[in-house]
């Protein structure tokens, strides 16, 4: 298993905090509004029912309503979406997770894709990103944080990881750079789009144990 460095990273992120929107949430990433609209009275619902929610939560949730339309299942503490975009799933939650990489931030949005992540490269994409989440048996990987544009880029890295194409620490310090980027208007491909194509499935179910 490949063993991470210094992040190196501290000097860029104070930089970026100077950079970032006061609150310490990410500035809000343009998307394509309107790819298909909700009832009014289903909008109407949802904006009563999350009148006690986070503002990063609602914030989260009014960009993927304008971008992806009404999600398909709605709770008292979470909204999610199918199939939207390039998501297998798109979860948010009323409650906020304090996140500190690469500034502080709440982490309302989690975004999941098919992938399959070798055992021995878990520890490293954990050293990588708290909020890159891995589940083995359902194959699945997600990013969670307050904008979209983040997750994509969390993910893009991850697979990068996965693949070898860059370590623990380079992985940390280009998704700083790449978020100043976006922040400064620059070109930020890892912010855009998912830069490899997920897996139709990523399952791995492992195998039953001898004696069984």
């Amino acid at each position: 298993m490949r063993k991470s460095t210094g992040m190196g990273v501290a000097a860029i992120a104070l930089g970026l905090t100077a950079a970032c929107a006061s609150g310490g949430t990410y500035a809000a990433l343009d998307g394509s509004a309107g790819m298909r609209d909700g009832s009014d009275g289903m909008r109407a619902a949802g904006g009563a029912q999350m009148a006690g929610w986070s503002q990063a939560s609602r914030e989260a949730a009014a960009e993927m309503r304008r971008k992806y339309g009404e999600p398909n299942e709605m709770t008292a503490t979470t909204l999610v979406w199918h199939n939207n975009g390039p998501w297998k799933r798109t979860t948010i939650s009323r409650d906020e997770i304090p996140h500190h990489f690469p500034m502080p931030h709440p982490d309302v949005m989690e975004q999941t894709i098919n992938y399959r992540v070798p055992p021995a490269l878990f520890d490293e994409l954990a050293q990588y990103d708290g909020s890159v989440i891995v589940e083995r048996t359902k194959g699945e990987m997600s990013a969670r944080c307050d904008k979209e544009g983040a997750n994509l880029l969390a993910l893009n890295l991850a697979h990068e990881i996965v693949t070898g194409k860059r370590t623990v620490a380079e992985a940390r310090r280009m998704y700083v750079e790449q978020i100043m980027a976006m922040k400064a208007g620059r070109p930020a491909p890892y912010t855009e789009r998912l830069l490899f194509q997920p897996p139709a499935n990523g399952m791995d179910a492992d195998v039953p144990a001898p004696s069984m």
